[in-house]
């Protein structure tokens, strides 16, 4: 609970590709290492070229650093935001090396991700020490990160909307709500990984803290609602071999499950995802609503968080928590297993097949 001077924030994103000669290229660097060959990629890389081989998640993440930015100025925060991405450029330790050239030497980080596991935070804690390594910036330049925000107020209260606006839509047409299924969505995970997933001094259930972390806010999302329908967390976008177990039920299997003599209408809700990019454009608006519509639902599919100034504002009130100190108690959180920690805990979201890296904001390894 100390107040540390910060120079710069350091949005840290997934990058993706902006045009067709990108794409492989792209998906080398997010495949690094596992020696996947290109005809293999290019199975994937149909779903760029279905969108003329751009991904919209660098255009987001320019829209969310001039939102930062602004809602920065409103707040008379004096704080220059960059930005640098995993796989793509700009690339974080290009930010890192402006950042050195600009005299900035202590960077508060901001990963768009809200959970907590290997993909979605370790792995952006390892990325910072990268880029830190491979600039010759380890020792120079500091850089903390924000805790995981899966349950703070900014980014639930766009769901708890999207989730209230898309029933009401379907009241309008005439279906009942208890004829209504709401899906909650998230990005699959190997099941290794997510039993190890948050602080291994705590058990949190089968799904380790990833899965406990999304039940909780689904639960809060539909504890907010006028009227509840049925309700469950679904996962999407698996990869890897058939012989490695990954977090069930995938979205489309849960579709093909529901009984039709009792549902009417679905409602997806994109609950891990914090924009509208490639595994929400094409395994949720193309692949779950095609098997939604095959088997005659009425599909409704919620907004991510985006730009939507409560995300915006809440992603700012969690920058001047860290800068100012803020006391446990009065950090804001909608579930009991909130609010997280700043500092992760030691041996938090290992990847088993990959070990320990180094890896900044937290204790050792």
């Amino acid at each position: 609970m100390t107040a540390p001077h910060y120079d710069a924030i350091l949005l840290a994103g997934f990058g993706g590709p902006e045009g067709q000669d990108d794409v492989i290229p792209f998906l080398r660097n997010v495949t690094r290492g596992r020696g996947i060959p290109d005809e293999r990629l290019e199975e994937v890389a149909t779903h760029y070229r279905h969108f003329g081989g751009i991904s919209p998640i660098n255009d987001h993440n320019r829209a969310l650093k001039a939102a930062l930015e602004a809602e920065l100025s409103a707040r008379g925060v004096n704080l220059t935001v960059l930005w640098g991405n995993r796989n793509w450029a700009p690339y974080l330790k290009d930010a890192v090396v402006d950042a050195h050239e600009r005299g900035y030497r202590r960077l508060l980080g901001i990963a768009t991700s809200a959970y907590s596991s290997y993909s979605s935070c370790r792995q952006y804690r390892e990325d910072f020490a990268a880029a830190l390594d491979d600039t010759g910036m380890a020792g120079v330049i500091t850089i903390d990160k924000v805790r995981q925000f899966f349950d703070h107020p900014g980014f639930v209260a766009p769901f708890i909307a999207g989730v209230s606006d898309a029933l009401a839509e379907l009241e309008d047409h005439g279906i009942d709500p208890g004829r209504v299924h709401v899906l909650f969505s998230t990005h699959s995970i190997p099941i290794t990984d997510a039993e190890r997933s948050g602080p291994r001094d705590v058990d949190f259930g089968p799904g380790g803290a990833y899965a406990a972390q999304h039940r909780a806010v689904a639960e809060v999302v539909m504890a907010a609602q006028r009227t509840r329908p049925a309700w469950q967390l679904v996962y999407q976008s698996r990869s890897g071999p058939p012989s490695m177990p990954w977090l069930e039920p995938d979205i489309v299997d849960a579709i093909d499950s529901l009984d039709r003599e009792a549902v009417d209408a679905i409602v997806i809700v994109p609950l891990g995802f914090v924009s509208d990019h490639m595994e929400v454009m094409w395994d949720l608006d193309t692949e779950a609503r095609e098997a939604a519509e095959q088997r005659g639902f009425r599909v409704v599919r919620t907004p991510t968080p985006g730009v939507d100034p409560a995300f915006v504002s809440g992603l700012i009130d969690l920058v001047q928590e860290r800068m100012n100190g803020v006391d446990e108690a009065d950090r804001p959180a909608l579930t009991e297993l909130g609010p997280w920690f700043d500092v992760c805990r030691p041996a938090c979201c290992e990847n088993v097949r990959a070990g320990f890296k180094p890896a900044v904001a937290g204790v050792a390894p």
